[in-house]
């Protein structure tokens, strides 16, 4: 039975990924070998919560034995030595992990186009970007590769690409989900979770993943949050205002088929939202990056090229980094140099502390934030590559949860167009629970 189903998503992977890019390494001899194992546990009758379930895991995720590049040549021939928490976990529940997903280098992207091994298509039209920087996971699920995936987030890394392939995606509250065995990009806005499928397939791998970790200290334990029965919905304008016509048109078309009785908010800081969380990103991404400088991860080959380290690490990094990875590293060098540092990276910090207060009211007031996930759809592969500022600002929706540490989700809405609408379901910190259940009532309307 599992062995079989394992067997029909390597046929897939087989068929569809020459053309897609959305796998980088197809593990299949040990995904056969550890369906073998789940279905003997299943004929048992011991076996875990996701016994069954194939994945795919972004390749900014340690899997013990197999290779993590984040899809940058300078960590081309790394091999991880042991499992991040995540993978832990679903291996504990007899999950079957099936290959590595491709995704932006170092996740620095929002449309896959940055791989150093060539850019991500979307699963619906392989014409078009499949979102990022978790384009390989939500276009492995969509064209039928696997049942879930692992993805990360860091400014709508999973809920972008979920959206432009019509999947379902949710990003954990800051803290839920350890980070012990990411490659971060930035260890204040990361986040893992899955994309899936259904609502019910995000919960249940949710509930396998949450908890407190003693190597990240970032987790902790959360207070139960009560149910209830009369949920108070709001609807954020400024980011409504600011998403295409056909987007805003066919995301209130989406309330009105489930039938939301919501209200218009304002938070006058959503406008700088992009500025906010670039500068944020940029610093703690250029921190981040230090540590490959060829010596300590990847290959060493800038080592006859330079007399001294500081002359090693420029050459690897200058032969080894992609085009986006040293921009963003030289924008977050600058903004945190002490000539600079007020003028940019300490007001960044002031102006992500008030967005914070101002969104945590809201929740006093409302239980579900909504919003479009993508202010626009899918643009074809190449559009946006010479403008990145183009790109940057299509995370004006997706960014404010990571900047506020707050759960999101997306359910996808199609109407007749070829790519669907994203419908963002936000809440307060800590109310995972309530995004997923509001999300599942979406998706029944839709």
């Amino acid at each position: 039975m599992v062995v079989e189903k394992v067997k029909r998503f390597l046929k897939v992977i087989e068929d569809k990924n020459p053309k897609l890019n959305a796998i980088l390494h197809v593990f299949r001899d040990d995904a056969i070998k550890q369906a073998e194992a789940v279905e003997q546990k299943i004929n048992e009758g011991n076996a875990g919560r996701l016994a069954g379930y194939v994945f795919t895991i972004k390749n900014n995720i340690a899997i013990k034995g197999k290779p993590l590049t984040a899809a940058s040549k300078a960590l081309e021939h790394y091999i991880s030595p042991y499992d991040a928490a995540v993978i832990e976990k679903l291996r504990k529940e007899d999950a079957v992990i099936v290959g590595t997903a491709n995704m932006d280098e170092f996740a620095t992207g929002s449309d896959s186009t940055t791989s150093a091994f060539g850019p991500v298509k979307n699963a619906i039209d392989d014409a078009y970007v499949a979102g990022g920087s978790s384009g390989g996971s939500a276009s492995s699920v969509k064209a039928g590769m696997a049942d879930a995936s692992l993805g990360s987030d860091t400014g709508g890394s999973i809920r972008c690409p979920a959206t432009f392939n019509g999947v379902v995606g949710f990003k954990p509250s800051y803290g839920r989900v350890s980070r012990y065995g990411l490659a971060d990009m930035a260890m204040s806005l990361d986040q893992i979770g899955p994309i899936t499928n259904t609502v019910e397939d995000a919960k249940r791998i949710y509930d396998v993943i949450n908890g407190k970790d003693e190597r990240d200290v970032t987790t902790h334990e959360f207070p139960t949050m009560p149910n209830k029965s009369n949920v108070k919905v709001a609807v954020l304008k400024e980011i409504v205002d600011g998403s295409d016509e056909l987007v805003r048109e066919l995301f209130f078309k989406a309330l009105d088929k489930a039938s939301v009785e919501y209200e218009l908010v304002s938070v006058p800081e959503a406008k700088d939202v992009v500025a906010i969380y670039y500068l944020n990103m940029f610093a703690e991404f250029s921190s981040a990056m230090q540590k490959y400088d060829g010596v300590r991860y990847g290959a060493n080959n800038a080592m006859d090229e330079a007399s001294n380290y500081f002359e090693l690490a420029k050459v690897f990094r200058g032969e080894h980094f992609g085009r986006e990875v040293k921009r963003r590293i030289l924008l977050g060098t600058f903004i945190t140099m002490k000539e600079f540092k007020d003028a940019w990276y300490m007001k960044a910090l002031k102006a992500r502390a008030q967005l914070k207060g101002r969104v945590a009211k809201v929740f006093d007031e409302y239980d579900i934030l909504l919003t479009p996930t993508m202010p626009v759809f899918p643009w074809k592969i190449g559009e946006k590559q010479q403008d990145p500022v183009q790109m940057y600002t299509a995370d004006i929706a997706t960014a404010i949860a990571n900047l506020t540490g707050i759960p999101a989700g997306t359910v996808p809405f199609y109407d007749g167009e070829k790519f669907p609408v994203g419908v963002q379901v936000l809440s307060a910190y800590g109310s995972d629970d309530a995004v997923l259940d509001y999300m599942a009532r979406l998706e029944s309307s839709f």
